[in-house]
């Protein structure tokens, strides 16, 4: 059970035309989770999420973040129990119009949570049912033989992050130089930096980082480290031109634009609307004007067309399943989360139907006439989604002239062996309470006169 004190912490009474009104920052924050609760299931029912739960939370927009966070997380965490508890009483049923999303976040507070006053009509209309409410989750718990409500919960969904576990920060090099941010970080923070990428800085996870001004003005970036490292494998010269096949939500385009000090040209690629809109922000906030974000699908650009005949690098960091961040980005607590499960058959359906795509993409990729690089990355655990994609296109990129090189040698880990140079590339497992996996794949070809000199890297 969570307290209810802070509820009434932040209750304040306001005389007006004869009644006391209440303001109740939990009426805010409950509809603000339900808007962003329905984001994520709608997301995540037909499998194409706009965004990771973390991320829609911290976007700029949303108020309360913290609180926001909680709230979105344990209702997710108890949403069977709560929709065995709403079916039972037919309130999903009742006349009176309640966003469904709403009505789970209330029922939430009131059975496990804050306490619930009658702010509003959602409000009064559970609070009408609090009895058949909390009898419905007694009835459960004692045919389940449940001696805690804990204990009605699937054992995925009680994953929790370690506190001594750390995040990574990115220093936007476009807005501040490293040290300088060293510096001031360290007046409020441990901070220590990453021994393989110099601009990333790890801080204790418990440390709330959201709210700070250097992050709030774009000089530091969250991004994870295995989500560096695509960008630093393909290494763009300053001057070249470059293209993003897959940009939004923006990080790694904007750390493309810092690793070319602001110079060059970075062309950012994006199908879907909603992920376009972010992908501007985040271009805009990290000051990256040498970007040109544009609204169209990767696998129908022309490869041949003048405008990207200047293209000498390309990252390709396409859809996939997400596999290899799931408890990183609270999978774990989605409806369809299959964490410690067999892949189901629709889960296996859309594996295969993204490893299709994946495998359209990279040989596209490939197939633009003045690229010299190309990284194709994944945060997927699956070797459908890597290995298989990369074996899929050797036959077809070695016809061009490119072949397998190895970035990062220092990186203890490796591929599977499953074809000839396979061991090359760098799948990236970060296991600090929550597991992080990254797959990278680098080919490159470097021309000289009328010869190549070319090589893949996978990492």
């Amino acid at each position: 059970m969570m307290s209810g004190k802070r509820r009434s912490k932040g209750m304040i009474a306001a005389e007006g035309r004869g009644r006391t009104r209440i303001r109740n920052p939990l009426h805010h924050i409950r509809r603000q989770s339900a808007r962003l609760l329905r984001s994520i299931l709608e997301g995540d029912a037909g499998r194409r999420a706009v965004a990771s739960i973390k991320s829609l939370v911290y976007q700029p927009s949303v108020r309360n973040k913290k609180a926001t966070m909680a709230l979105v997380c344990q209702t997710l965490k108890y949403l069977p129990i709560l929709k065995e508890v709403l079916a039972v009483t037919h309130l999903l049923n009742n006349r009176i119009k309640v966003q469904t999303e709403l009505l789970y976040v209330i029922c939430f507070d009131l059975l496990f949570g804050e306490e619930v006053v009658p702010s509003g009509a959602a409000e009064k209309l559970v609070l009408s049912q609090k009895t058949s409410l909390r009898s419905a989750l007694a009835r459960i718990m004692v045919k389940r033989k449940a001696s805690k409500v804990e204990d009605l919960l699937s054992e995925d969904k009680c994953v929790s992050a370690d506190s001594s576990a750390i995040r990574y920060v990115r220093v936007n090099t476009l807005k501040i130089d490293v040290n300088e941010a060293l510096e001031e970080l360290r007046q409020s923070f441990q901070v220590e930096q990453d021994d393989l990428i110099p601009e990333l800085l790890a801080v204790p996870m418990a440390m709330e980082m959201y709210k700070h001004p250097l992050l709030l003005n774009g000089a530091l970036i969250l991004q994870g480290k295995a989500s560096c490292m695509p960008a630093n494998a393909l290494a763009p010269d300053p001057d070249w031109e470059v293209l993003d096949a897959c940009a939004a939500p923006g990080n790694k385009t904007v750390q493309l634009a810092a690793l070319m000090k602001g110079r060059g040209n970075i062309l950012a690629c994006e199908i879907n609307k909603k992920r376009l809109n972010r992908l501007l922000e985040t271009v805009k906030l990290a000051g990256a004007s040498n970007v040109k974000v544009f609204l169209q699908d990767f696998l129908k650009l022309d490869p041949n067309a003048p405008s990207f005949s200047k293209i000498r690098a390309i990252l390709l960091d396409p859809s996939c399943s997400g596999s290899g961040t799931a408890l990183q980005r609270l999978d774990h607590l989605l409806p369809s989360s299959t964490t410690g499960q067999k892949i189901d058959a629709i889960e296996m359906k859309r594996l295969e139907a993204l490893a299709q795509f994946q495998q359209k993409a990279l040989q596209h990729a490939l197939s633009f006439p003045g690229v010299e690089r190309v990284v194709y990355s994944t945060c997927s655990i699956h070797q459908r989604e890597n290995e298989d994609v990369v074996q899929f296109v050797l036959s077809y990129a070695s016809g061009l002239g490119f072949q397998l090189a190895t970035p990062f040698p220092s990186w203890p880990q490796r591929g599977l062996p499953i074809f000839e140079g396979g061991d090359k590339h760098v799948p990236i497992y970060f296991v600090v309470a929550l597991v992080f996996i990254y797959f990278i794949c680098l080919v490159w070809c470097e021309f000289v006169g009328d010869h190549s000199v070319s090589g893949w890297s996978e990492c």
